[in-house]
């Protein structure tokens, strides 16, 4: 059953490397469509082409992590440290995507509809809430860490 697990993360990891590349290859073509069209258009193009990216980078870093822990790795995580230091580096990824993507949104809509705003303040607020979740989760996990040190040091 973990050989064929391996199997669907691998398949999966590849997929989503693809479609991260092609994420990337449409916002990219944004700027260059609008640069041929004009360059009224060029700062909305870049601002999605920003935005596609960061999405496509997040999506990337969700496949590799998938790779790393899932296929590549034989056995599991071996200590608490490794197992938080792996989870932090995937969440930091995901959180930075959100606070990008509210960014973007706060520059889409605040020419054109300020009424808009409610969005990508909630995704701000949103990123800012993971931060402080995953700093609860750090200082939680530490401790435990810790705590499961001194029970295994001799008395």
């Amino acid at each position: 059953m973990r050989f064929l697990s391996r199997i669907a993360f691998a398949v999966a990891s590849g997929i989503l490397i693809l479609l991260a590349m092609a994420l990337m290859a449409y916002g990219l073509s944004g700027p260059v469509i609008a640069m041929r069209n004009s360059w009224l258009g060029m700062r909305d193009a870049v601002i999605q082409a920003v935005s596609y990216v960061v999405i496509a980078i997040a999506v990337f870093d969700v496949a590799k992590y998938f790779l790393e822990e899932e296929v590549v790795q034989i056995k599991g995580k071996q200590t608490l440290s490794e197992a938080r230091i792996s989870l932090t580096r995937f969440i930091t990824t995901i959180i930075i995507a959100v606070f990008i993507e509210g960014l973007v949104g706060v520059f889409e809509v605040s020419n054109k509809q300020p009424a808009e705003m409610v969005y990508p303040v909630f995704l701000l607020l949103t990123a800012t809430l993971m931060v402080l979740v995953l700093g609860v989760y750090q200082r939680m996990s530490i401790g435990a860490e810790k705590e499961r040190k001194e029970k295994d040091l001799p008395e």
